[in-house]
């Protein structure tokens, strides 16, 4: 069975199923609900198989314990049970996501052999005396997103946001709910299930901005990002050695337009598809590449998982008005992993030297005391964000440098004369520079390894090939006339956006046939033979 991505015809052909039962029952919402809930498990199943099983258990486990968190009478109870909710969805987390990391830690530090073993798969085969191999595991898709929006569930429960999902049914389809299950928004409770018991309405203007976001979504998937990274980006990446430090920068922006366009065109169609069900998805990007400062662009760049982390971390730990017993210990478990990734005693030394030099800045100097456990929560959300794409050097670096350059903009700012951004071009500079830093981080995120990472800086500073330029710039004409149209298109003005918006949705019907018709023909055309995935999978 091919798993049923937005971009292959088999897609299309079940969601036409779908929406075709789905016209026959969408009055009755107990068994729209069940139909689509259904359906979802089956999208899930074609992507990931038998990994549906770590989706039903923390659906049921978070459904009973929601139950409880709301009937303990003590708060102690209300806590036990919330901790009951996180233990399980991080271990499941940090089971699949970072059993390879730990393993080969322990292994560096202590010399042994430990081999990692799938347990979950042990016990399927013995159960259902079935096949699955237990020497590897691999990565549920979606397990990170869904895990966090069943967290947010629990949590919300406890502050009273919301009341525990009666049906399971319902609380299943709000977890499991095809369109955004691998790849996000991640959607809080107390916005989607409220609309699990509205009545179904789709107005002429709601269908045509979700055939919109459908077309722009792909438009985004096929015509940028698949075919930039087809055709240049990865060629450089996995053999950044064998070009010229010129290429190694253009890779660079194409990337930065590849990962845009890849991961909010799937928000895009996420968002359409949903909408024709009559569900209405948040906002997962606001043109990210026009922020003028680094914080400026968390907050427009996947922003279901930045106000995630803000809620749910940030703010508990402290926000901007100080540290708490949860900054030491998150900032304890933090040190503490990158201290195992590293494997190194001279690491580890280096962590507790900073550790202890910082307390004793602290200790006496009262003005620095502030200043850092002030920006410490910054800096420990954006590490934990960063390790939360995966356990690599890489995305430790590329967490670290995020947080540094809002830290750093905080200070700057003070001090800045730009800062007013009075004027256009004091606005643009600060989104150059913005877009450059975001791009230069992108490095380690986007590259295969740590090594890899250093071998493209090092081609950049020591063999850039600018006499090169023309003919690379020849070469792959095709390639940068598409950059340079992707670019063209973000930066333009919003009302020009929603200008063209609005009017695709005023369009008659025959009108927005014919536009769809033949947009989805031309992008066909420019297809690569061998998709690409939605680089959002792997997290």
């Amino acid at each position: 069975m091919q798993p049923l991505i937005f971009t292959r015809l088999e897609f299309w052909v079940f969601f036409a199923i779908v929406m075709a039962v789905f016209s026959m029952v969408y009055k009755n919402k107990s068994i729209r609900n069940a139909w689509l809930f259904a359906v979802s498990l089956f999208f899930y199943w074609t992507t990931s198989g038998f990994f549906i099983s770590i989706l039903l258990f923390s659906t049921i486990s978070d459904y009973l314990i929601g139950f409880r968190i709301a009937d303990a009478k003590t708060k102690g109870a209300k806590k036990t049970w919330l901790a009951l909710s996180i233990f399980l969805n991080l271990f499941m987390l940090v089971y699949f996501k970072y059993a390879y990391f730990f393993t080969s830690s322990i292994n560096n530090a202590f010399g042994t052999h430990f081999e990692v073993t799938n347990h979950f798969a042990y016990m399927t085969n013995y159960i259902l005396e079935s096949g699955f191999r237990v020497d590897s595991i691999l990565l549920p898709v979606g397990i990170s997103f869904f895990t966090f929006q069943t967290m947010s569930y629990a949590i919300d429960i406890y502050k009273g946001n919301v009341k525990p999902v009666k049906n399971i049914v319902d609380f299943g389809f709000y977890v499991s709910f095809f369109p955004q299950l691998v790849a996000g928004p991640i959607v809080r409770a107390a916005d989607f299930i409220p609309q699990l018991y509205k009545e179904y309405k789709l107005t002429k203007e709601q269908f045509g901005l979700a055939v919109f976001w459908i077309l722009n979504g792909l438009v985004k998937k096929i015509f940028l990002a698949d075919y930039i990274a087809s055709n240049f980006n990865d060629r450089i990446f996995s053999n950044p050695l064998g070009y010229t430090g010129f290429e190694g920068l253009m890779a660079l922006y194409g990337y930065s337009l590849q990962v845009y366009a890849d991961f909010s065109g799937y928000t895009d169609m996420a968002i359409g598809v949903a909408l024709l069900m009559g569900f209405q998805l948040p906002q997962n990007f606001n043109s990210p590449y026009k922020a003028d400062s680094t914080g400026n662009f968390w907050r427009r760049w996947h922003i279901s998982l930045s106000t995630w982390l803000k809620d749910y971390l940030y703010i508990p730990m402290g926000g901007n008005r100080g540290g708490s017993v949860f900054t030491f210990v998150m900032l304890s478990i933090c040190l503490s992993f990158i201290a195992m990734l590293s494997a190194s005693l001279v690491v580890s030394g280096a962590i507790v030297a900073a550790v202890v030099v910082a307390l004793l800045l602290a200790r006496f100097i009262p003005t620095f005391k502030v200043w850092l456990i002030t920006n410490i929560n910054v800096m420990l959300t954006m590490l934990i964000g960063g390790l939360w794409h995966g356990a690599s050097w890489n995305f430790v670096v590329w967490g670290g440098l995020n947080g540094l350059g809002i830290v750093v903009y905080k200070l700057w700012r003070k001090i800045s004369p730009w800062e007013s951004k009075d004027t256009w071009y004091k606005r643009a500079w600060a989104i150059f520079l913005t877009f450059n830093f975001i791009t230069f981080t992108r490095i380690w995120f986007r590259s295969e390894s740590f090594e890899k990472a250093s071998q493209l800086i090092s081609q950049i500073q020591d063999n850039f090939g600018i006499e090169l330029a023309p003919d690379i710039l020849t070469g792959f004409w095709k390639v940068f006339t598409v950059m340079f149209a992707g670019y063209l298109i973000h930066w333009l003005p919003t009302s020009i956006k929603d200008w063209y918006r609005k009017t695709f949705i005023k369009a008659p019907m025959a009108v927005q046939i014919i536009i769809s018709f033949v947009t989805i023909v031309l992008l066909y055309q420019v297809i690569s033979s061998d998709m690409q995935p939605f680089i959002y999978f792997q997290f």
